[in-house]
């Protein structure tokens, strides 16, 4: 099938538009009105760099160098130094669809004409896109402010036929090769291009979007990996009444509540033992599902707001005013407000992945005989060891998620001789949400996979319709334990279908 387009004009971009271009190759195209826009405001950056007065730059260095003025007959070269210059990043490469959206996002506020480049630079990034060519840019060396600075740099520097890129599977290569590989011509930049490309929050926003997916995603799965475990373990569905959660006037809980009551509709494992049953209560872990998870789920809907936001800003510095002939200085590169929201995130995620691990320790813990499990889901106790040892791998990842959920948005390192005194370090919690995210997911992979066990247990009953669904998925890819088998191949298959939706609660 062919990919859908993107159109890029004034509109905000959503994180389904994000996802679609990062992930699956959708094409972009540039509206009109966009080319209109870029126009009008590049008129008023051309007049300003031939005029007598130092703007920002434009006709001026950069950072704490912006009270040396730039000649004219040096634009050119300016914008191409400050590409090379601020091209310092280190690490492992990005991820291809991190790449992919951060180009995205870049055009797409480049595209709502307040940045002053010419339609040129606009169609090359459209181009690159299009043509699946990816700069290779290194993971680190964005603070947060004054843009992602470093990383936008290594991705700019292939518009003027410089860094390395890969092209489709073929890579990586010179961005100079790249470009003679997809016909696309490099440019010469003119006044105010360079700093238009690496002066915006882009890199943040593009990871914090495309793990505000994913923790989506992930969310919902989480919720029936709860509910699936509430039958495996034999808990009760009474925490789940509508009546306490209105009591309590949380939207998020009563939300999951509701979910994962509707997953467990029609069970006969509830019904089995609804009477005589000697327990009085069950563990925090299954009775405070809707208070956990709802409060995850109201934390990230918060960071789904923030992000949404910034798919429809302008980031760079200067901006174009073109309807009153302005150029304004300001700060809208600083990342703060993803930054704040990346680190909610993470802390979000450990709780989801927290209460998760403590439900695999019950399961596997075999408290009593009430719950009909053995110990550790042992086909045979003693001879086998079941699953006994996932819980330490969920464990583990508790502990690091624990360790990455500091908020890196609280501590501060001044930049450029104090000029850029007060960063966001956004790039970092951005970075370490999206590892969060990972680890997350492989703790709800954990439970699926000892939930799904626990359900053999209680055959011939049956759990809920939509639990048993997310069952059969599973079994699809991995059968029941039988005897001891390496559990890593289960979990990174479970992990797999949580990622790409198939063990989503509403399908």
């Amino acid at each position: 099938m062919k990919a859908p387009t993107v159109i890029l004009d004034s509109a905000a971009l959503t994180i389904h538009d994000v996802v679609g271009v990062a992930r699956y190759g959708w094409r972009v195209k540039i509206d009109g009105t966009a080319r209109e826009a870029a126009s009008n405001a590049r008129s008023v950056v051309d007049s300003a760099a031939g005029g007598v007065d130092p703007v920002y730059g434009i006709n001026t260095g950069f950072g704490s160098l912006s009270r040396h003025r730039v000649e004219p007959d040096q634009v050119a070269e300016i914008q191409r130094n400050l590409l090379r210059s601020h091209a310092a990043g280190v690490g492992e490469p990005l991820d291809a669809e991190v790449v992919r959206a951060m180009m995205l996002l870049l055009l797409a506020s480049l595209c709502r004409g307040h940045s002053g480049v010419r339609c040129e630079v606009l169609d090359m990034l459209a181009a690159l896109l299009n043509h699946d060519v990816v700069p290779v840019v290194p993971c680190r060396g964005s603070v947060g402010a004054s843009g992602d600075l470093a990383p936008l740099s290594h991705a700019a520097l292939l518009l003027i036929g410089e860094g390395e890129a890969i092209v489709g599977e073929r890579g990586p290569m010179p961005g100079s090769e790249a470009l003679a590989m997809t016909a696309i011509t490099p440019l010469t930049l003119a006044a105010k291009e360079g700093l238009a490309l690496i002066n915006g929050t882009h890199l943040m926003a593009a990871t914090l979007t495309l793990a505000c997916h994913d923790a989506d995603v992930l969310l919902n799965a989480a919720a029936g990996a709860a509910a699936m475990s509430i039958d495996a373990a034999r808990a009760s569905s009474g925490p789940l009444d509508a009546r306490l959660h209105a009591a309590r006037n949380q939207v998020g809980q009563a939300v999951i509540a509701a979910e994962v009551l509707d997953a467990l509709e029609g069970s006969q494992i509830l019904l089995d033992h609804a009477e005589d049953d000697p327990r009085v209560q069950d563990p925090y872990s299954f009775r405070c599902i809707p208070q956990v998870l709802g409060a995850a789920r109201d934390a990230l809907h918060y960071v789904q707001l923030i992000t949404e936001r910034e798919l429809g800003g302008v980031t760079d510095n200067p901006l174009i005013f073109s309807d009153q002939q302005d150029i304004l200085s300001g700060g809208n590169f600083h990342g703060m407000p993803l930054a704040i929201a990346a680190d909610t995130a993470k802390i979000a995620l450990c709780h989801i992945a927290g209460i998760s691990e403590r439900r695999v320790y019950w399961l596997l813990s075999a408290h009593d005989q009430e719950n009909s499990l053995p110990h550790h889901l042992s086909p045979s106790p003693g001879l086998h060891s079941g699953l006994m040892i996932t819980q330490y791998t969920a464990a583990a990842l508790c502990n690091e998620l624990q360790c990455i959920a500091t908020p890196a948005s609280v501590g501060n390192v001044p930049t450029s001789a104090g000029i850029e005194d007060y960063n966001s370090m956004g790039a970092t919690s951005a970075a370490y949400l999206r590892h969060a995210v990972e680890l997350t997911r492989q703790t709800v992979a954990i439970e699926f996979l000892v939930a799904a066990e626990g359900l053999e247990h209680q055959r011939p009953l049956r759990s809920g319709d939509r639990v048993e669904a997310l069952y059969a998925e599973i079994r699809r890819e991995v059968p029941p334990l039988t005897e001891d088998r390496s559990p890593s191949p289960d979990i990174a298959v479970i992990d797999g279908l949580i990622h790409d939706g198939s063990l989503n609660l509403a399908s």
